[in-house]
């Protein structure tokens, strides 16, 4: 019995959650280096926007990864370690690496979009 379609259950699904951080890092600082650098201090509301909804939209990615991966964990039902040499073993052990690492793509987003709260203009 397949717990997600086999197209879904490749190593790529594994890396999901970190390209996904990855992107919004980048976006988030090279947009608002550029921004920064041409409008300085008036186009400072327009990075605050952009980020908010960049770090939305990429949470939003990440937790449908997680999910994803949870249900190819098979949500939980069997504890690890998954350590057999079978596919079955290695699909669970997949899922939750791929929960876990999404677990930690979320935070380290929150972190990417912390600095929002406390700059409230492009340094000179």
């Amino acid at each position: 019995m397949r717990i997600i379609p086999k197209e879904m259950q490749t190593l790529w699904t594994l890396f999901t959650a970190p390209v996904i951080w990855a992107a919004h890092f980048l976006a988030c600082y090279i947009t608002a280096a550029v921004l920064c650098a041409r409008q300085g201090d008036a186009g400072f509301a327009t990075v605050q926007l952009g980020i908010a909804a960049a770090t939305l939209l990429a949470l939003g990615l990440i937790v449908l990864s997680a999910w994803l991966a949870w249900r190819q964990w098979g949500f939980g039902r069997r504890d690890p370690p998954h350590d057999d040499p079978t596919p079955h073993d290695r699909t669970l052990f997949q899922g939750f690496a791929t929960l876990l690492l999404s677990g930690l793509s979320f935070v380290a987003v929150l972190y990417v979009a912390l600095p929002l709260l406390f700059i409230d203009g492009c340094a000179s």
